[in-house]
């Protein structure tokens, strides 16, 4: 965005340019026009009005929705850095874990539009949450998440962190006291409907 110095001239003038006297003119003219039928000018008021009505709307809807969104993903940022936090101590059993910028505000963003169109919303999702520490091996529970206890789960959410390997000593010597760990930002979430026969669906995030 390119911001332009503002010109005043005076105290309390306005500063009316060409293009100013242009519009007034065309505007005079337009008047002049459809004075003569008025129930033309009326019908067309009334048309603009509501269109102006209906955008508007359509505009605090889309805002609404955006913020419901926005509570949602800040309430489950929180509930997934509980049980991170939780799982520090136990499971992981390290002194330190460290987390990519936004990591979980991302995680916390899809595991929500996840639950567009669910019966409950995200009040009716049972979230799992797994470390893979190597490909190909058994996944560590990290800790689960019910958004809503009092709601009966109607689909299954698997979110599964990915360790960053690279930085640290073979697997053996991973889950250590007093070790730091660190996550990458890729994670990968299953999706899986309960009651129904339908496939789990898998989304990998890079």
């Amino acid at each position: 965005m390119v911001y332009t110095p503002a010109l005043v001239l005076g105290h309390g003038i306005p500063i009316v340019s060409e293009e100013d006297n242009v519009v007034e003119l065309m505007r005079k003219f337009l008047c002049q026009i459809t004075s003569s039928d008025k129930k033309y000018v009326r019908r067309g008021s009334i048309e603009s009005s509501e269109f102006i009505k209906e955008i508007n709307s359509s505009l605090d809807s889309e805002m609404s929705l955006d913020c419901e969104e926005r509570i949602l993903e800040q309430d489950m940022t929180r509930q997934i850095v509980r049980c991170l936090s939780e799982a520090k101590e136990s499971s992981l059993q390290c002194r330190i874990l460290l987390l990519p910028c936004l990591l979980t505000a991302n995680v916390a963003l899809d595991v929500v539009r996840s639950s567009v169109g669910e019966p409950c919303g995200l009040r009716g999702a049972f979230i799992q949450v797994y470390l893979e520490t190597k490909q190909g091996q058994p996944l560590q529970t990290l800790g689960t998440i019910t958004p809503d206890p009092t709601v009966t789960p109607t689909f299954e959410l698997s979110v599964v962190f990915k360790l960053d390997k690279d930085c640290w000593p073979p697997l053996k010597h991973i889950f250590v006291i007093d070790k730091v760990l660190k996550l990458r930002p890729q994670y990968r979430l299953v999706k899986k409907k309960l009651y129904s026969s339908a496939s789990p669906v898998i989304h990998e995030f890079c």
